[in-house]
């Protein structure tokens, strides 16, 4: 555990009240300029002290607003395959692994995937998220998906976004014919945590499947999920090695211990904690959009609001297994930042109530 002792050493302070010397703006000034932070830049910043908070937030906004100014993307999420998913990873209530009870069902049919493009309409999301549980997805379920894809993009100019597991470069190049712009297969956290958390897969097969996708022309989605035990040295080389993927957009979750997973006791998060992290991604990804991904409700509870200073996109209402905020309520946040819902050009005549 890093103490607020080992960070002001490692920056090479004697006490806080010298970094308040804008060091926050030097890092935002870094940033701009395409320059890396050093490890003890980020711890830093994962130490600050919470009377930092709002100056280091706004620095971050200060490089969020040179590349999106005040608007913010929604993405929307279909569970289109649940549960029954032979990997081991932790944190998943649809893994082999979980006891959570969740509901369980094979891959959904065209008309239902259509259905939810639809709703994502409603709920303002200019990217709609198709996602199936699972180690990958077979080759009749890739052209399930690309079936419904061509139909979607026929009626609507929604961004598509799909998760279906490792995928080789051919599934990819076949989701891109079909008009899939990105596609997520999340890093989750450092090469050297892996382990920790998932042991039938490794970390190197989910750098590959986004390799792929990227091969295929299909902009990569790549992200994490903090609070699953892993240090601040695990953040910051998690940070770096999208970067270095160079990932479009980068989910950053934040983990729903979900009852029946074995990380259902884990609690080692605070929204101050979450809002550093956020900063740090922005820092060192500055271009990317940054999206604030699953937990977003439970662990930033009453702070949300801030974490889209240094994030520009937020996923709108459920997720898998686990409930979101409410559309409406995510609207009424951004309206009352001052903020700005990306709207694409839609030319469908489709009610705006949100559920």
């Amino acid at each position: 555990m890093h103490t607020a002792n080992t960070v002001k050493e490692a920056c090479g302070l004697s006490t806080f009240s010298q970094a308040r010397v804008n060091v926050w703006e030097v890092y935002a000034d870094k940033a701009l300029r395409g320059e890396v932070l050093t490890k003890d830049e980020a711890f830093h910043i994962l130490g600050a002290p919470d009377e930092e908070l709002l100056p280091l937030l706004q620095a971050a906004y200060r490089v969020r607003y040179h590349y999106y100014g005040n608007k913010v993307k929604l993405n929307m999420i279909i569970n289109a395959k649940s549960g029954l998913c032979p990997e081991d990873c932790g944190y998943c209530s649809q893994s082999i692994v979980s006891k959570a009870p969740i509901e369980k069902y094979p891959l959904l049919d065209k008309e239902t995937l259509i259905e939810g493009a639809r709703e994502a309409v409603r709920r303002k999301a200019g990217t709609y998220c198709i996602v199936a549980s699972g180690r990958g997805a077979t080759d009749k379920e890739i052209e399930q998906v690309a079936e419904a894809v061509k139909a979607i993009k026929q009626e609507m100019p929604l961004k598509i976004c799909c998760c279906l597991g490792i995928i080789s470069e051919e599934q990819a190049q076949k989701l891109r014919e079909a008009g899939v712009e990105r596609y997520n297969h999340n890093l989750n956290t450092s090469a050297s945590h892996y382990s920790h958390i998932t042991t039938t897969h490794t970390y190197e097969d989910r750098v590959r499947t986004v390799q792929h996708v990227k091969q295929a022309g299909i902009s990569p989605c790549s992200g994490c999920i903090i609070g699953m035990g892993e240090t601040w040295d695990d953040v910051y080389h998690l940070a770096l090695s999208l970067r270095e993927l160079d990932a479009d957009s980068i989910p950053v979750n934040f983990l729903h211990a979900i009852p029946g997973t074995p990380l259902e006791n884990m609690d080692e998060l605070n929204p101050r904690y979450c809002l550093k992290v956020l900063a740090l991604f922005r820092f060192i990804n500055p271009s990317k959009e940054i999206r604030i991904s699953g937990g977003r409700e439970v662990n930033l509870r009453s702070l949300q609001a801030l974490g889209l200073y240094p994030a520009n996109a937020i996923f709108v209402g459920d997720y898998l297994t686990t409930e979101g905020q409410t559309a409406r309520a995510d609207h009424q946040m951004i309206e009352d930042l001052g903020f700005e819902i990306e709207l694409m050009h839609y030319s469908l005549n489709m009610s705006s109530n949100s559920t």
